[in-house]
């Protein structure tokens, strides 16, 4: 299940979006509007939602969130873009990734889920 964040995500939130994948969520962080998507399989599932929602690909940036650990993982197939000097999986620019912590975190951060 995928789900758009715009505000604070409650534990209930949080726990649907980990019932794809059980131990992490795969998101995607709107760098610009503040929101993200997550929930599913794939960072390109919650990239689509963003899109359908008013997003721009360019603002866009994947990731995943483990709520057991509260890390981070920057990577995904969505963030490959040359045209943007991002040409790795990995989201390269530090000051992206510090904005899609800060975002992930004041969203979904600081939860404990209640089964792994």
């Amino acid at each position: 299940m995928v789900l758009i964040i715009r505000e604070r995500a409650t534990l209930e939130q949080v726990e649907q979006m980990l019932q794809t994948l059980r131990v992490y969520i795969k998101i995607a962080v709107d760098i610009e509007r503040g929101i993200l998507a997550g929930g599913g399989q794939q960072h390109a599932e919650c990239e689509a939602e963003l899109l359908k929602d008013g997003s721009r690909q360019k603002d866009i940036w994947g990731a995943d969130w483990v709520p057991f650990t509260q890390k981070m993982a920057y990577e995904s197939i969505i963030n490959i873009r040359p045209s943007q000097n991002n040409r790795s999986m990995l989201i390269q620019d530090p000051a992206i990734r510090e904005r899609v912590t800060q975002i992930t975190q004041h969203l979904i951060g600081g939860y404990e889920p209640e089964f792994r």
